[in-house]
């Protein structure tokens, strides 16, 4: 399998933009990513311990290969400051073959 089928993304979010810097940095110089971006603060709303919370959170999308899942989410749960981290991926299905051939020097 080439790296071209195995590329995915993986959600989380964080209690601000130190926290997600820290643990993107953590990954990158892990070449277990060979891309992060961060979107600006938002607002979510969810429940939590039986009651309704609204906090502003942090966005970051995680650009990787699908055998680097485990070590990544392992990764953000060890150093992320939430009790229950959100860690969501997917696959990719379609991109550029001068994306993929970055990405794949990326996490030499």
């Amino acid at each position: 399998m080439n790296v071209k089928e195995r590329i995915i993304i993986i959600y989380s979010t964080f209690s601000n933009k130190e926290e997600a810097e820290k643990i993107s940095n953590i990954l990158l110089k892990e070449k277990l990513i060979a891309c992060a971006n961060i979107f600006p603060a938002h607002t979510a709303i969810y429940e939590w311990e039986g009651k309704i919370c609204n906090e502003q959170e942090v966005a970051v999308i995680f650009k990787t290969v699908k055998s680097n899942i485990n070590p990544v989410k392992d990764m953000i749960i060890d150093n992320h400051s939430y009790d229950c981290p959100s860690i969501i991926s997917w696959d990719i299905n379609s991109h550029n073959n001068e994306y993929t051939k970055w990405l794949e020097s990326s996490l030499l």
